[in-house]
């Protein structure tokens, strides 16, 4: 089974419109086939956008995190996860 993951970067705002937020979340090095990042950059306009395109890409169990800015500049996971489907 095909598992993704919907990384929801909560607290950007305007000022951090430059972060790579892609690279950000490559670094928490998440275990799955496929994570999509729902930031003020990225494709996805809200979590049920990014679900769908899991859902059309084959993905069975998705499951989505919050992640927030850490003191160091990166980001923190969250340690509540919410199993969409699957």
């Amino acid at each position: 089974m095909k598992t993704g993951v919907i990384v929801y970067i909560a607290g950007s705002d305007d000022s951090e419109l430059r972060t790579d937020w892609d690279a950000e979340v490559e670094k928490l090095e998440i275990e799955a086939d496929m994570v999509e990042t729902i930031s003020p950059t990225s494709g996805h306009f809200d979590i049920p956008d990014a679900w769908l395109a899991m859902t059309v890409k084959g993905m069975h169990r998705i499951e989505c995190m919050v992640a927030e800015r850490a003191g160091s500049g990166g980001l923190r996971l969250q340690d509540k996860r919410l199993r969409l489907c699957g």
